[in-house]
């Protein structure tokens, strides 16, 4: 089937698009190797003495050592207790400053949105620096406060554009069967706004958890300065490379599955989606919905719902 956007590849075009990819490839392996090989090489510290390699089998006999999993684990715990806890705040935050900028009355709205915009553009590390020096809040907080604050502005902008991008329909029918406007607002359409930029504000919280790293400069024990800055003094710093790299696949193994969560959550709450019979399909794949497409009908032809 021809497209409509683009003219199908000539011989040609095919012949240098598979000489693009077949080089692509070659020097993509190429890099890899090619790190592996400058891994695997004897290193020579300060001393002049020569070590062994990065990926030397004695550098990583640690992996299999508990008392490593259980320094992991106790770093881990410390990120998730920050995370989940600024989470919970910023989603908090994000619902008031997205009711607050999306008010009629001038003497709210814009007051909210100098807020929203000064939080957002503030780096994150910033304010956690602020807040431990200027409240004296210890570390934890100072991480939970400024994770909240920056991540709820960015929730708050992103409901603020749901509740913009729903019909006015939704709110003239809300008051015309004699709700108020705040009950309209939370009754009808904050729910939508909320259930339609979902995607957006699970996303959102793996960068909120990707940020409390930051929270290694103040010196809070979260998973990088226990496994990565603590470690090597505990088990010997020729395994810094090994304890790095278990830092990075722990954290990229928590953001991988969170990512999965968000996709299945975005998928369920989806208006093109429906459950039956255990399964999460599509409307259109369902007939006995009554939903079906029209199939195209060339460049002149159309597609809807009959």
């Amino acid at each position: 089937m021809t497209s409509v956007l683009y003219d199908v590849p000539g011989p040609k075009a095919r012949r240098r698009s598979l000489v693009i990819s077949v080089v692509g490839t070659v020097a993509i392996v190429g890099g890899l190797v090619a790190l592996l090989m400058f891994l695997a090489a004897p290193r020579t510290n300060a001393g002049g003495v020569q070590i062994a390699g990065m990926l030397d089998p004695s550098r990583w006999d640690l992996v299999l050592d508990r008392a490593v999993w259980r320094v992991v684990w106790r770093g881990l715990l410390g990120t998730l207790q920050m995370a989940g806890v600024a989470a919970v705040g910023a989603i908090i935050l994000g619902i008031v400053l997205s009711m607050a900028r999306t008010a009629r009355s001038a003497l709210v709205r814009i007051p909210a949105g100098i807020v929203l915009e000064f939080f957002r553009g503030m780096p994150v590390l910033l304010l956690m620096l602020f807040t431990l020096l200027a409240f004296s809040t210890g570390t934890y907080w100072a991480g939970v406060v400024a994770l909240i604050l920056y991540n709820g502005a960015i929730i708050g902008e992103a409901l603020r554009a749901g509740v913009a991008s729903l019909p006015k329909g939704q709110r003239e029918s809300g008051l015309a069967i004699g709700l108020t406007p705040l009950q309209t607002r939370f009754s009808i359409e904050f729910p939508q706004a909320f259930r339609q930029m979902l995607p957006i504000i699970i996303a959102q919280l793996v960068v909120l958890l990707k940020d409390t790293s930051l929270a290694s400069i103040l010196g809070y024990p979260e998973l990088l300065v226990v496994v990565v800055r603590q470690g090597p003094t505990t088990f010997g710093s020729k395994y810094l490379f090994t304890l790095f790299f278990i830092c990075l696949f722990v954290y990229l193994g928590v953001n991988l599955l969170l990512s999965w969560v968000a996709r299945i959550i975005a998928r369920r709450t989806g208006s093109d989606y429906v459950r039956k019979r255990g399964r999460w399909i599509k409307k259109d794949n369902d007939p006995s919905l009554g939903i079906a497409k029209v199939p195209d009908a060339g460049m002149g032809g159309g597609g809807g719902a009959v």
